[in-house]
C-alpha cells in the first residue's frame, strides 16, 4: 500500500512530505528513450517543430521552456501540476510567490492542440514540459539532450507546498544545495542548473535589496549603478515590465558568461553571487567559467536528474485532454 501511495498525487500532504525521501528513484526507471515510437511515432518531432514556430513568433518561450521544467520538477514530481488552473478552491501553483515572472502557459496548450490534432489523449503534458525545455535548450544555443518519455500527468495542484521545495532568491546556498541535494542532483549539478540564469531577466522586484538602501558590497560598483538605472526605486511596482538581463552580452544564449559575471561579482541575485564564496560551489563556478564545453555537459547531466526526478508512469496517473485542467470521469 504504501509503495502504491508513493506514486500517486495525494491530498494528504503529511504523507507526500513524509514519503518524499524515497520518491526520486521510484518510477525513473520506466521511463525509456521513443516511448511514443508506436503510439504517436511524430510526437517528438510536432513538440520541436511547436517550440521552434513559437521561438520564431517569441523568443522569450525558449526561456520559459527551460523555467517550467524546474518549477514543475523540484516540486514533488515531474507530472504537470505546474500547468494546472485553480479549480474548485484548489489554488495553481502558479498562484505561488515563487512563480513569479512566469509566462506563455497558454503556449503549452499549444503544443497540446498540435499533439492532441495527431494522437489523440497519447502524450502527457509532462512530457510535453520535459520535451520543450529539451528543444527550447537547443533554441538557446545549449545542448541536445536526449530525454527519455513516459510520463503521466497528475491529478491535483501542489500548492500548498511549493515553497517548501523551490528555493528563493534570497535563500542562501547551502538551502539550494540542500534542496536539490534532496532530489538526487549534487553540488556540480546545481551549479550547472543555476547557470540557466545566464538566459533571460530578473524583475527589479527580485534584486532592489542589493542596491537599496545601500548597494551590496559584493556588487561591482559600475554594475550597481546600471542596475540603478533599470530599477530606480527601491519600490517598485510588481506588475511593471521593470527588469535586468542576467547577462547582457549573451542575453538569450544559454552559455558560461553567467559564471564570467559572477567571477566580476556582476550576479544578479544573492543566490547568484553566493555561488563565488561558498567553498563547496566556488571552484565549480571557476571551471564552468574557463570552459563552456564542461558547463554544457555538466548542464545535461543535472537537467536529466530534474527531468527524471519521480515521474508518474503505467497506471499511475492520467493523460490530460488539456494540460489546465484534470480530465473529468
Amino acid at each position: 500500500m504504501a509503495s502504491t501511495m508513493r506514486h500517486y498525487c495525494s491530498s494528504n500532504l503529511i504523507v507526500l512530505l513524509l514519503l518524499l525521501p524515497l520518491q526520486f528513484y521510484s518510477g525513473k526507471s520506466e521511463l525509456q528513450l521513443n516511448h511514443y515510437a508506436q503510439s504517436c511515432p511524430r510526437a517528438e518531432e510536432i513538440i520541436k517543430e511547436q517550440v521552434i514556430k513559437l521561438y520564431s513568433k517569441h523568443g522569450n518561450t525558449a526561456v520559459s521552456w527551460v523555467r517550467n521544467l524546474f518549477h514543475d520538477c523540484i516540486v514533488t514530481s515531474c507530472d504537470a501540476s505546474l500547468l494546472l488552473e485553480t479549480v474548485n478552491g484548489i489554488e495553481s501553483e502558479k498562484a505561488s510567490q515563487r512563480s513569479f515572472g512566469m509566462r506563455n502557459f497558454k503556449y503549452v496548450n499549444t503544443i497540446k492542440q498540435a499533439l492532441e490534432s495527431e494522437c489523440h489523449s497519447t502524450v502527457s503534458c509532462a512530457d510535453i514540459v520535459a520535451l520543450s525545455a529539451r528543444d527550447g535548450i537547443v533554441m538557446l544555443g545549449g545542448p541536445r539532450i536526449e530525454m527519455k518519455t513516459g510520463r503521466k500527468d497528475c491529478k491535483e495542484s501542489y500548492r500548498a507546498v511549493v515553497e517548501d521545495f523551490i528555493p528563493d532568491h534570497n535563500d542562501s546556498i547551502s538551502l539550494v544545495l540542500s534542496r536539490f541535494q534532496s532530489i538526487g542532483i549534487d553540488v556540480e549539478g546545481t551549479v550547472a542548473l543555476l547557470g540557466s540564469h545566464s538566459v533571460g531577466r530578473v524583475h527589479c522586484v527580485n534584486l532592489v535589496q542589493r542596491i537599496y538602501p545601500t548597494i551590496d558590497p559584493t556588487l561591482d560598483p559600475d554594475y550597481a549603478v546600471y542596475l540603478k538605472r533599470r530599477c530606480p526605486t527601491p519600490d517598485p511596482d510588481p506588475h511593471a515590465v521593470q527588469y535586468a538581463r542576467n547577462d547582457n552580452e549573451t542575453p538569450m544564449i544559454l552559455d558560461n558568461n553567467y559564471y564570467k559575471n559572477l567571477l566580476r561579482h556582476k550576479g544578479l541575485l544573492i543566490v547568484d553571487q553566493q555561488l563565488t564564496s561558498d567553498p563547496l560551489t566556488a571552484p565549480y563556478v571557476e571551471k564552468m567559467a574557463a570552459d563552456n564545453a564542461y558547463f554544457h555537459d555538466q548542464f545535461s547531466r543535472a537537467v536529466l536528474l530534474l527531468s527524471e526526478n519521480n515521474p508518474l508512469t503505467g497506471d499511475q496517473g492520467e493523460i490530460r485532454k488539456d494540460c489546465r485542467y484534470v480530465n473529468r470521469n
